[in-house]
């Protein structure tokens, strides 16, 4: 008796591991990828240039952008949504003018009809009655039932069963509502807060090098702010401070410890962390390219 791995490929059916490994040679099926560090921006850059950022604002959900390009993204949307709104209007005045002239076609019909009955010398007789209605159907034109189809996209169903036609296509009116590109959330520009990134006092004996930029600290504690730590942003001032300065100074009276100012719980926002390159610091380190399925029978 040979060994299995003599045979391994010369079995009568298809397996899975087989069928795995078809699919990812082939470029099929999901794929599905670990981040690195290297993928996920710092606590400090924008979440869509991945920079770090010149006027730092974030969103209520704690998302960090750079304020020009954050404006500049909501202007652009609010232009792609001029340019759906007038795309639908055409479409709907197209509609609108089609409908008409059915209307006015079948008026028409209905008229030529009824006068046609009233100068006709002999009216038909009862036994002709099914023959001309066969030829008046005939005539007319009546469409016939569409068979729905799935594989072409003017022909598949909508979402009550109905197969559609060709002049028969969905149209939506276009939400003009701007979405946060990280949340999803709407993002308003009034809800944007402005953050104050407290730079870290170089030691007096560094070297020139490290005088010029040496990160970032917490606004009240003094401690340095890495991707690794936990951080908020007050909103009556933008000051960013600790997590660990949350819990244990400002969560036991609620005053602002650099103002007084009395908090509530929608002030403090929290960051959305940077990149540690650890599944417990970041949730979001796996990516999907969805392709399409390989289908065997």
């Amino acid at each position: 008796m040979t060994r299995h791995g003599r045979n391994a490929t010369n079995s009568a059916v298809y397996s899975y591991h087989e069928r795995h490994k078809d699919a990812r040679s082939s470029g099929y099926g999901t794929d599905h990828m670990r981040l690195s560090k290297d993928a996920v921006k710092k606590f400090d850059c924008c979440s869509l240039t991945l920079q770090p950022c010149r006027t730092p604002v974030v969103t209520p959900q704690g998302w960090l952008y750079d304020k020009e390009v954050i404006l500049q993204y909501i202007v652009d949307k609010r232009m792609e949504y001029q340019k759906k709104l007038r795309a639908f209007q055409a479409e709907s005045q197209k509609d609108f003018q089609a409908l008409f002239q059915s209307a006015q076609d079948q008026k028409n019909l209905e008229r030529s009809k009824f006068e046609h009955q009233q100068t006709s010398i002999k009216s038909p007789s009862t036994g002709s009655t099914p023959s001309s209605s066969s030829s008046a159907s005939s005539s007319s034109g009546v469409a016939k039932p569409v068979m729905p189809s799935f594989w072409l996209p003017s022909r598949t169903p909508d979402s009550t069963g109905k197969p559609r036609t060709d002049g028969d296509q969905p149209n939506k009116r276009p939400d003009k509502t701007v979405l946060c590109p990280c949340s999803g959330r709407p993002l308003k520009v009034r809800d944007l807060i402005a953050v104050k990134f407290r730079e870290s006092k170089p030691e007096a004996d560094a070297p020139a090098s490290e005088k010029a930029f040496n990160g970032y600290q917490c606004a009240v504690t003094g401690d340095v702010l890495r991707d690794s730590v936990r951080c908020f942003v007050l909103k009556p001032t933008g000051d960013v401070v600790t997590a660990e300065c949350v819990d244990n100074i400002i969560r036991k009276d609620m005053t602002h410890p650099l103002t007084g100012q009395v908090l509530v719980e929608s002030d403090l926002i929290e960051l959305q962390r940077g990149g540690t390159g650890f599944a417990a610091a970041n949730d979001k380190l796996k990516a999907a390219k969805y392709r399409p399925s390989l289908a065997t029978a």
